[in-house]
């Protein structure tokens, strides 16, 4: 096989990369030694996230003519990208994590569900509750007006109550 075909090859491969992708980081890891990579890419494994060095070139006829084709300026010096296909906000909570102690690790970009998003965003996303925190969250605010409804409920049964025990009092002293 030859140079051309291994490219086209690669091309191919992140096309589909990026389509099936829910949540992925683009970052520079200039200045990164080997042993920190090799544990930023066991967290970000250890969530279901790929990490894998791209080259621009490739990256960039990847996404030409689709809706990531704004990325493309994005994709300059040394580039990495963590794909996450599960969970659309792992590969941004783990690497915003890491970046804080690795001033090296530069993040440039974010995709979350197709959708191209700049370093706001993907520090944004980073900042979102993990989905059990959410779903706890949601869970409690479908409770919260049953639970209301339940004492009201529970009130005028217990005035009912009151009022009958008045009346019968009144009757027996009557």
């Amino acid at each position: 096989m030859g140079a051309r075909e291994e490219k086209a090859l690669v091309v191919a491969e992140l096309k589909e990369k990026f389509s099936s992708v829910q949540g992925a980081v683009i970052t520079d890891y200039r200045g990164l030694d080997v042993a920190r990579v090799t544990k930023l890419r066991a967290k970000l494994r250890e969530a279901g996230v790929e990490y894998k060095v791209i080259k621009n070139t490739l990256a960039k006829l990847a996404i030409e003519d689709s809706e990531l084709s704004t990325l493309s300026e994005h994709l300059q010096g040394p580039t990495a990208v963590a794909f996450g296909y599960n969970d659309p906000v792992a590969a941004a909570k783990i690497l915003s994590d890491f970046a804080k102690d690795n001033k090296e690790l530069e993040i440039k970009a974010g995709i979350v569900e197709g959708k191209v998003i700049d370093f706001a965003g993907v520090k944004a996303l980073a900042d979102l509750p993990s989905r059990e925190v959410l779903l706890a969250q949601a869970l409690a605010g479908i409770q919260a007006p049953v639970t209301g409804f339940v004492n009201v409920m529970q009130g005028n049964l217990r005035n009912l109550a009151y009022v009958l025990e008045a009346i019968r009092k009144q009757q027996e002293e009557a």
